[in-house]
């Protein structure tokens, strides 16, 4: 497999690099892999500091800026960031305001941000958290019990990081990140396997001509495995399943992800067959969202993540962001 790298150990260092040199506003730390705003810690505000492994970009460095995310904490591919990481993360964005921890719902991540918080509260920090668990295509999986968190962080991290801009306080934050994570819901299919850069080789076996519905964002399984389906099709078996689980009470957020290696071209196609599901299942869509934004390095695939948004979250959506992968507004 031909990749795009020098060699598999310094992998996550130079993209950290890369970044860098491409957002000055950044502060990136490449020798103990934390990513911050450069004008942290800023008065008055609650930061935000997420991670997880490396191979899901831009989650979650892209997502650092104004508006979202204080700070970020990248691991190694596939890998938790450490405890010391995320503590030094809220030490270096925290105002005095608290900071909250946005975890996704998996094992390595969900142990190590609770040492972290003890750590940082050592420190005299107040530490608020908050599990992403949106997936509903399976319950338990490799990687976590209970749902996987996915797409919905991207919901949970700009609505969240909104609310902080805007001198909410951390109980406000935190409350607003709850309300979104629980309002949301994602399922997510993989066309191909995904290859990582130490493997060199595809991390299971997808045979030509088939999918697997229901995947997870490491390549974990998913409901079950079937010959290929065209993009109407698999939009019908995503929402529907979404639905099921959540059946809508307002309108929603629409997020329709690729998963790394599938072209806008068919990503829009894609929206346009989510569209006319919900259209035909009365979901009234307040906005939508088109692109790559949780990958798994270069996994074929889509995810699409349906949030119920009141008018408060829909303001905090709408509401001016600056980082490198979402930025409107400002």
């Amino acid at each position: 497999m031909k990749m795009l790298i020098n060699v598999p150990e310094t992998v996550v260092a130079d993209a950290l690099r890369g970044l860098a040199a491409a957002y000055p506003d950044l502060n990136v730390d490449v020798e103990h892999r934390v990513i911050a705003r450069r004008d942290a810690p800023v008065a008055g505000q609650v930061a935000l500091v997420s991670g997880g492994g490396s191979g899901h970009e831009p989650l979650h460095g892209g997502f650092v800026g104004p508006g979202m995310l204080s700070a970020a904490c990248p691991g190694e591919v596939f890998t938790s960031p450490v405890p010391d990481q995320m503590a030094r993360a809220a030490a270096a964005v925290d105002s005095g305001a608290g900071v909250l921890f946005v975890v996704k719902n998996y094992t390595g991540d969900v142990l190590n941000f609770d040492m972290a918080a003890e750590l940082a509260e050592d420190e005299g920090i107040q530490v608020a958290k908050v599990l992403v668990d949106d997936d509903v295509a399976v319950t338990d999986s490799l990687y976590t019990a209970g749902r996987r968190g996915t797409g919905a962080t991207l919901f949970v991290e700009k609505i969240a990081g909104a609310a902080a801009a805007e001198g909410q306080p951390l109980e406000r934050v935190e409350a607003v990140a709850r309300q979104v994570n629980e309002n949301s819901r994602s399922f997510g299919v993989a066309l191909s396997a995904c290859t990582t850069p130490a493997k060199g080789s595809p991390t299971f076996d997808l045979p030509d001509g088939e999918l697997e519905l229901g995947i997870g964002i490491h390549g974990e399984p998913g409901r079950e495995r079937r010959p290929m389906m065209t993009s109407g099709e698999i939009a019908d078996f995503a929402v529907n399943a979404i639905l099921e689980d959540m059946p809508p009470r307002s309108p929603v957020l629409v997020l329709v992800n690729g998963m790394g290696a599938t072209p806008l071209l068919e990503l829009y196609g894609f929206n346009a067959e989510v569209q006319r599901v919900l259209r035909e299942r009365g979901v009234a869509v307040a906005r939508t969202l088109v692109g790559n934004y949780v990958t798994s390095l270069d996994m074929a695939g889509a995810s699409v993540t349906l949030c119920q948004a009141d008018e408060e979250l829909l303001r905090l959506w709408d509401a001016p962001v600056k980082t490198p992968a979402l930025r409107w507004g400002m």
